[in-house]
C-alpha cells in the first residue's frame, strides 16, 4: 500500500488471458522492467509461468507470493505463499477437496453447502433469505439504511428446492442472535410458489416464533403469496423490497424490547 501511494511506477502489471500459455515476450517485458539478470530473468520467467498455469489448473481466486527477496548470494526464494480456491469449483477438484478441515468450517456455513446454500455469518439481528448475491446485498443494504443489522447472508440461488428452502430456515435459526426472518424472493427460474412451500413447511415444522416477513415477486409470486396467505401462519408480507426491509427492521426493534 506505501509503495502503491508513494511509488506506483514501481507497481508493474501483466495481463493474461485463461487458457493461453505465459507467453515469452510478456514475461521477457516484466523481466526487463525489474531490470534482473539473464539467470534471474529465467528463473522468474519459469516461476511466472507455474503460477499462471496453476492459477487456472486448481480453480483458484487469488495466487500471492509475498515475499519473493533475493539473498545475497543472488538466489531468488519464496518466503511465504498463498491462495484462495473458489468453493464452488471443488466438486472439479478433488485433491484439494481431499485437504478440506471441515472442524475449521463454520458448522452452518457446511450444512448449507450440502444443500447448495450459500452462507455467512454476520453479527446483526435480521435474518436474510434471498436469490441471488445481487440481491442480497442489495438487501442488507436496505436493512442498513432503515437502521437494521443482518445476521447473515443467505443466497438460495435459482436452483433450490422445497427442501432446501426448509433447511435454509433451519440454518438461519440456528443462529441465537436471529429475531427476524426476512425472506426476499425475485422469482426468475425459481418460482416463488416453490419458496412459499418451503417457507410454509418450515415455519411448520419448526413453529417459528420470531416474526417473518416475506416479499415475493416475479415467477408465480400471486401462487406464492396465496400459499403464504391460506397457510394460516403469522407471515406478514411485503410488496417490495424497501417495505419487507421496514418491516423487518420494525419488528426487530419490537422483539428488542
Amino acid at each position: 500500500e506505501e509503495v502503491a501511494r508513494n511509488k506506483p511506477e514501481k507497481i508493474h502489471k501483466i495481463i493474461v488471458e485463461q487458457g493461453m500459455e505465459m507467453e515469452q515476450g510478456i514475461c521477457m517485458d516484466l523481466t526487463r522492467r525489474l531490470e534482473l539478470q539473464e539467470q534471474l530473468s529465467r528463473e522468474f520467467d519459469e516461476l511466472l509461468s507455474k503460477l499462471h498455469k496453476m492459477f487456472f489448473q486448481y480453480d483458484l481466486l487469488l495466487i500471492e507470493i509475498n515475499p519473493l527477496v533475493l539473498t545475497k548470494e543472488n538466489e531468488m526464494i519464496v518466503l511465504d505463499a498463498k491462495c484462495v480456491v473458489d468453493d464452488n469449483a471443488l466438486f472439479r477438484q478433488p485433491e484439494l477437496r481431499a485437504l478440506v478441515d471441515e472442524d475449521e468450517i463454520d458448522p452452518k456455513e457446511l450444512a448449507a453447502s450440502r444443500f447448495g446454500l450459500s452462507y455467512i455469518a454476520l453479527d446483526g439481528h435480521i435474518g436474510c433469505m434471498v436469490n441471488g448475491a445481487g440481491l442480497a446485498m442489495a438487501t442488507m443494504d436496505l436493512v442498513k439504511l432503515f437502521g437494521g443489522s443482518p445476521a447473515n447472508f443467505l443466497d438460495v440461488g435459482g436452483g433450490a428446492s422445497t427442501e432446501a428452502i426448509a433447511a435454509g430456515f433451519r440454518i438461519l435459526l440456528s443462529d441465537p442472535n436471529v429475531r427476524v426472518v426476512l425472506v426476499n424472493i425475485f422469482g426468475g427460474i425459481l418460482h416463488c410458489d416453490l419458496i412459499a412451500r418451503g417457507i410454509v413447511d418450515a415455519a411448520t415444522q419448526m413453529e417459528i416464533k420470531v416474526p417473518l416477513i416475506v416479499r415475493l415477486q416475479g415467477t408465480n409470486f400471486e401462487a406464492g403469496r396465496k400459499i403464504l396467505k391460506d397457510s394460516g401462519l403469522k407471515i406478514v408480507t411485503a410488496n417490495t423490497m424497501a417495505e419487507a426491509a421496514s418491516k423487518a427492521v420494525e419488528a426487530e426493534a419490537t422483539v428488542g424490547v
